[in-house]
């Protein structure tokens, strides 16, 4: 009797045993479990942290040196591996110690630039060599195009989210339906009824900036039927010309990437708005033919926050030939239209800099 109480206990004694076991067993495979979960939690968060992240291609189109270039260098600090830069300028001119004092742009420019003239095709050429540039790395999926005089009007993070939160390109773009650029000599390549105006300060999806580099129809329409006209004084003592399309200026910069957009049907792809904010001042000339064909340039004297603050509180833009009012958003809320502003001078630009009216 007493034998079979101690094979009892022993037994009872064993089968503890083994569950201590499997427990303990349950608990270090438990433990093993969390480590390898924190493991991955923390190896994901650094890959996370250091894979490459979607860029923005900032695209300047530069006579030579950029006079602002201390108003970028402040915009760019903090938005490291989120950005490209690229600078079209005059041939030969280079980006170095002596000619740039932001790093930011040290040997950014391209290294096949052109001569650039206003109002001719030109100017959209050399956009198309900075958008093949640019396109060559995978990574950027936004282009943004600036001139030598724009200033940004937000920090780097907002400037980010807000062009990033759609996937559309922002392209000014409405029929031009007074100005009479169009050449009916386009057609019927560039039918009439695809004739389009806007900005040139343009920002492109990565599949629309292909669009561009790749389009082999509707540029070089603009290259044989967009001459540059000659300045209203030039005829003031001379006859007209008596083949009128010779002196037919289509000013291709401010109608060529809308015309393709929509020759290629993609205008439901893009938010009909320009990013870029210009100030044209019709009443700034006393020749009414010259009236309008450039926007003001502000000044050291103009350069105030209360300037700033009006050009940030725009949030529609109302479209004359297309009775269309365009009111501004972003992530589905009413914003601000203008991310950049232009032209700025190099003191009027280092003013508000030093004001902290940039809030940079």
């Amino acid at each position: 009797m007493k034998r079979k109480v101690a094979q009892q206990k022993q037994q009872s004694y064993k089968w503890k045993r083994k569950l201590f076991a499997v427990l303990l067993m349950g608990l270090c495979f438990g433990c093993l479990v969390l480590m390898m979960q924190s493991q991955y939690s923390r190896i994901t968060t650094l890959a996370s942290l250091s894979a490459p992240r979607p860029k923005i291609a900032f695209l300047f189109i530069a006579r030579n040196r950029l006079p602002l270039d201390i108003v970028w260098d402040a915009f760019f600090q903090g938005g490291e591996n989120r950005f490209s830069i690229y600078v079209h300028s005059r041939p030969g001119f280079l980006f170095n110690k002596a000619t740039t004092r932001s790093a930011y742009f040290l040997n950014r420019q391209v290294n096949n630039s052109i001569q650039v003239d206003w109002g001719e095709a030109s100017m959209i050429e050399a956009e198309r060599i900075l958008l093949k540039h640019a396109l060559e790395d995978t990574y950027n999926k936004r282009f943004v195009f600036l001139s030598d005089s724009c200033i940004p009007l937000y920090n780097f993070g907002y400037i980010y989210d807000y062009i990033m939160s759609t996937s559309t390109s922002f392209v000014d773009s409405f029929a031009d339906t007074k100005e009479g650029r169009y050449n009916p000599v386009m057609a019927p390549v560039i039918p009439v009824h695809n004739w389009r105006k806007g900005s040139q300060w343009v920002v492109l999806t990565r599949k629309h900036a292909e669009v561009v580099v790749n389009d082999n129809t509707v540029f070089p329409m603009f290259q044989w039927h967009c001459k540059r006209r000659s300045l209203p004084e030039f005829w003031r003592d001379r006859p007209l010309p008596a083949d009128a399309s010779k002196e037919h200026n289509c000013i291709p910069d401010e109608h060529y990437v809308q015309t393709l957009l929509a020759h290629e049907g993609l205008e439901e792809e893009i938010t009909r708005r320009s990013l870029t904010h210009s100030s044209w001042d019709l009443s700034s000339s006393k020749d009414r033919e010259r009236r309008g064909w450039h926007p003001v340039t502000y000044k050291f004297s103009d350069a105030t926050p209360m300037l700033i603050q009006s050009i940030k509180g725009i949030d529609n833009i109302y479209y004359e030939t297309e009775y269309r009012r365009e009111w501004c958003s972003s992530k589905g809320k009413p914003s601000p239209c203008f991310l950049f502003a232009r032209k700025f001078t190099r003191p009027a630009a280092l003013r508000l800099l030093n004001t902290s009216a940039l809030e940079l």
